[in-house]
């Protein structure tokens, strides 16, 4: 049944089918419209009111829960559904992988073009709270009003908020409480950040205004509990000196602390000029036998026990012997690389951010491996005839894109060395599965691993191996 008012359409009695792109529940009208619902769980019954009207779908949201599905679980943080993270809290965490699942499967088949693969369990997270090793809060002066506030009906009398942005919102920010996401003490810190900063009468930033004093936080963190906390302020101030000892004195756990002023547009730290006023302005992380080095800008995976079982995965699908030339490509901080390093007879490690292929370097030097080389530059012009004659072609290449996967010259580029087998980590099957559709030319998909690194979200990394058909 359909109904409109002013101008506004309501669905009633959906059944939610399955889950869609991005985790959002799939139902169709009795007509056959297509409506992708916003925390819908399948096996829902549910009224919705439609918010985006398509041609041919419309996304909504939920208005009640006439059925719920017996997938459906009470979330854990106070904060579902409001926050923009964790959006699949509501979904047991057996049905969250299988969807997971399903949906690499069928981005491969589907996009691929490839129904003959064989297809490994997902790898499950042990971990599915407090699993994240950093997160980014923002600071805001005019923080997000709740539903139960407004019905209170009472004076907000302080509208500071140190938190996450509101999806679709940038410009408010929630107060987040208690997250779930990061081992203790990171809540405590940053409630007391919030206590300190507001008994001291600092200046919330402005989004719109771009004004304000302190503007953002990042806390990292290792295996071993030892923290790393940062923060941006607008302008230099003899104030931020005493607030980061009252935190290291407050918190033996923050081994290092700094901050940077950022006047500019973003919050961005890439191009900003951190000082680290204690510590050593960096974590180590342990991984099998390798050391790591985490700078305040260093891309690591944030789920450190999720990215050891994913690198051996990748490690086992190259199947190395000790005689082979491995090119990794987008080798960032080259973990891959010097995971699979002492199988190889050398790695080529080609990463187009300056800072990652300095920390590659140096973390392979004090890691004592002798066989990787870093090389910087942009993927579509590093990777070239030029670099084939000065390290050789390879027996096997590993790729690891961004969610965008690989530009077009880059899988002809592959194409055309032929290497025996191609190990492709991605972040996104669709664009995977748009490459692999590509590479099946010359190439054989031989198996798919997916690996849980994100749990309560419907984000997952797969691992794909390839290799080259016989008659090539």
């Amino acid at each position: 049944m359909v109904l409109k008012r002013k101008k506004e359409i309501i669905y009633e009695n959906l059944l939610v089918t399955d889950i869609g792109a991005k985790g959002v529940g799939v139902a169709k009208t009795e007509q056959g419209k297509v409506v992708l619902i916003k925390n819908g769980i399948p096996g829902d019954v549910l009224d919705v009111r439609v918010y985006k009207n398509k041609r041919r779908y419309s996304e909504a949201k939920i208005i009640d829960i006439k059925e719920k599905s017996s997938l459906r679980i009470n979330p854990e943080c106070t904060h579902f559904g409001v926050c923009g993270g964790c959006k699949w809290q509501n979904l047991a965490y057996s049905s969250q992988v299988t969807y997971k699942q399903n949906e690499v499967e069928n981005n491969i088949r589907r996009i691929g073009g490839i129904s003959d693969f064989e297809t490994l369990p997902i790898v499950k997270c042990e971990e599915i709270y407090f699993y994240r090793n950093k997160l980014e809060f923002s600071f805001s002066d005019a923080r997000w009003i709740t539903e139960n506030e407004i019905n209170e009906n009472k004076e907000i009398e302080n509208k500071n908020a140190l938190g996450f942005h509101i999806p679709g919102m940038w410009s408010k920010v929630l107060q987040i409480e208690n997250c779930l996401l990061q081992q203790e003490p990171s809540n405590k810190i940053r409630q007391e950040v919030f206590r300190y900063a507001n008994e001291h009468n600092f200046e919330f930033f402005n989004l719109k205004e771009q004004t304000g004093f302190i503007r953002q936080m990042m806390i990292r963190s290792n295996e071993k509990g030892d923290f790393m906390l940062l923060f941006q302020f607008i302008h230099e101030s003899d104030a931020i000196i005493p607030f980061l000892n009252h935190l290291t004195t407050s918190f033996p756990e923050i081994k290092t602390i700094g901050y940077a002023i950022n006047d500019g547009a973003n919050d961005i730290w890439y191009d900003l000029d951190i000082k680290i006023t204690e510590g050593s302005g960096f974590l180590t992380e342990t991984m099998e036998d390798l050391n790591f080095k985490i700078y305040p800008k260093s891309f690591f995976q944030t789920n450190t026990k999720q990215a050891i079982k994913l690198y051996e995965i990748t490690r086992e699908f190259a199947q190395l012997t000790g005689n082979e030339l491995v090119y990794d490509l987008y080798t960032g901080t080259g973990t891959i690389a010097q995971f699979v390093a002492k199988k190889a007879k050398k790695v080529v490690g080609i990463e187009s951010v300056a800072d990652a292929i300095l920390a590659a370097k140096q973390a392979s030097k004090e890691n004592n491996i002798n066989n990787c080389e870093f090389i910087c530059g942009d993927m579509k012009t590093a990777l070239s005839e030029e670099l084939i004659q000065q390290y050789g072609k390879p027996e096997v290449i590993i790729t690891d894109p961004p969610r965008d996967g690989m530009h077009p010259k880059v899988v002809k580029f592959i194409m055309n060395l032929s290497p025996k087998r191609i190990v492709y980590v991605s972040c996104n099957s669709a664009t995977q599965g748009r490459d692999i559709e590509i590479l099946k030319e010359k190439y054989k998909l031989i198996k798919i691993q997916a690996v849980d690194m994100f749990p309560q979200t419907h984000h997952v990394e797969n691992i794909a191996l390839l290799e080259l058909k016989s008659e090539y």
